[in-house]
């Protein structure tokens, strides 16, 4: 895709948010002002996905790894704190990745799809479509969700039912409601403006 550049100012970024190594995938497209802060990026990420911001993150963004610098970690990292959305990426067509939870590895893969003017009859950030449920939190990423996925889907598995008491009950991997997406989003409105 052509990558095109102008002034991102005031302007709003179209995203299509898809976990890596998922299939059939799960993913999410939203908008958030282009003056989102990174650390900001990452809660509308976490209420995008249905994740519950329990562990660490980060962004790669044209090579540069972006989170929050550690001492008990050596990793090469660049502090996210005043890192902005429009200035890490001035046009369409960037992709990059964010990594949430070291341990389970989900990576994400994000597309800027578009930089648009602001449409005044919309509150940002704002989810726009999106398919399947976000994977439980601690489940073992890709291949302990896979298992997981197994377990509760066979009521002869032997951790059948220990895994449907710790999902809380039931857990429908096919499930997508924008309205419930929509809704965690609403935590970030008035916390993310358009400019400054």
């Amino acid at each position: 895709m052509a990558r095109s550049k102008r002034s991102t100012k005031g302007l709003v970024y179209q995203l299509k948010v898809t976990l890596a190594e998922i299939r059939p995938p799960i993913w999410r497209r939203i908008q958030v002002p282009g003056s989102t802060l990174l650390p900001r990026l990452h809660l509308m990420l976490q209420a995008a996905m249905g994740w519950t911001n329990c562990h660490l993150h980060q962004f790669t963004i044209d090579g540069v790894d972006y989170g929050t610098p550690d001492p008990d970690f050596e990793l090469e990292i660049e502090n996210e704190a005043r890192v902005r959305l429009d200035k890490a990426i001035p046009a369409t067509g960037v992709r990059f990745t964010y990594l949430y939870d070291f341990g389970d590895g989900w990576s994400h893969k994000i597309l800027v799809e578009k930089i648009v003017p602001p449409d005044p009859e919309v509150s940002y950030p704002a989810c726009l479509a999106g398919a399947r449920a976000c994977p439980p939190e601690d489940c073992g990423g890709v291949w302990g969700y896979g298992d997981f996925l197994e377990a509760i889907g066979d009521a002869d598995h032997e951790d059948h039912e220990q895994l449907l008491e710790w999902v809380g009950g039931s857990f429908d991997p096919e499930t997508f409601d924008q309205d419930d997406v929509s809704g965690r989003l609403k935590n970030y409105r008035l916390l993310s403006p358009l400019d400054d």
